[in-house]
């Protein structure tokens, strides 16, 4: 299992080193691909300027950065989102070499202090060149809230941020390893993504069937992923639409809106009119994603 420490605020690749990656987990193609986060974490560690040793910076920038503007999190099931950017580089560096690698990450707070562990992929990304000094990047973002990669206080807007590192030939593991003969970059406020903990929505309209005039009673549920426990939990407080279609309409249109309740129940009543189906519409917000129920067919009698 992953281990979630504490991040230390001294600079955004210092980040990095709060990762600790089991390379059996992070298994990959390449030898590099099983333990690249955890390198990366030393290179970051010895990049801040109190090292006595660290490595020397790399002649690499990146930007174009683009991935998903939202990446809903349930409470077990593994989410991987594709990213993709440019790399720009100098002469004097060889992307095509076999010991030099690039990875996106996302990361919560400032570059400087982050407040959450960094969000990596499990492989380096892959990258094509496009010209002498440019290459058209591809890597992955791989989350697991089921082994507790987030807090709930995590959801809420990322930044996107890119490293590279050449090895230059040397072994991190090796015994006369030199890290000064290592080139490493790091560059954050590349783009955001809000990370949110996913949603879920209920509805129920009861009796069925109804007379036309009656009251109908809507009941429902709206519950959001908790990545500390686990599982779904009531989202009380919010406020959700109840919205009508006809039963031949495409669309729907809202009848009330209503405040979910603790345990983030839902119970509003409407006068039944015609045969349709009924749902709740939740609009979402910067930590939660919008969310519609299925609709419910009601008979009209």
């Amino acid at each position: 299992m992953r281990i979630r420490a504490t991040v230390a605020a001294v600079t955004g690749a210092l980040a990095l080193s709060a990762l600790a990656v089991p390379a059996a987990q992070a298994a990959g193609g390449t030898a590099q691909d099983g333990d690249y986060r955890t390198d990366a974490a030393k290179i970051a560690r010895a990049a801040n300027d109190r090292a006595p040793g660290k490595p020397y910076d790399l002649n690499v920038t990146f930007s174009n950065f683009k991935v998903a503007k939202e990446i809903a999190v349930g409470t077990g099931a593994h989410v991987s989102r594709t990213v993709t950017y440019t790399l720009t580089h100098g002469s004097d560096v060889d992307v095509k070499s076999a010991d030099f690698l690039t990875a996106p990450y996302l990361y919560r707070g400032s570059f400087d202090a982050p407040t959450a562990v960094p969000l990596m992929g499990n492989s380096p990304a892959t990258c094509k060149a496009t010209s002498a000094t440019t290459a058209a990047c591809t890597g992955k973002i791989d989350i697991y809230p089921a082994q507790d990669d987030l807090l709930n206080r995590d959801a809420g807007t990322w930044k996107g941020a890119a490293l590279a590192i050449d090895y230059n030939g040397q072994d991190p593991e090796g015994f006369d390893f030199d890290i000064t003969k290592v080139g490493y970059a790091d560059q954050g406020d590349l783009g955001t993504a809000r990370v949110q903990r996913a949603s879920l929505l209920t509805v129920d309209a009861t009796p069925e069937p109804v007379k036309k005039g009656a009251t109908l009673t809507v009941a429902g549920k709206l519950s959001i992923a908790n990545w500390e426990t686990h599982k779904y939990s009531g989202y009380a407080n919010q406020s959700v639409k109840l919205q009508f279609r006809t039963k031949n309409a495409t669309s729907y249109t809202t009848v009330k809106t209503v405040k979910s309740a603790a345990g983030g129940v839902l119970k509003t009543t409407v006068k039944a009119s015609a045969d349709g189906y009924y749902r709740y519409s939740f609009a979402g917000n910067v930590a939660v994603p919008a969310v519609n129920a299925a609709g419910d067919l009601v008979d009209v009698q």
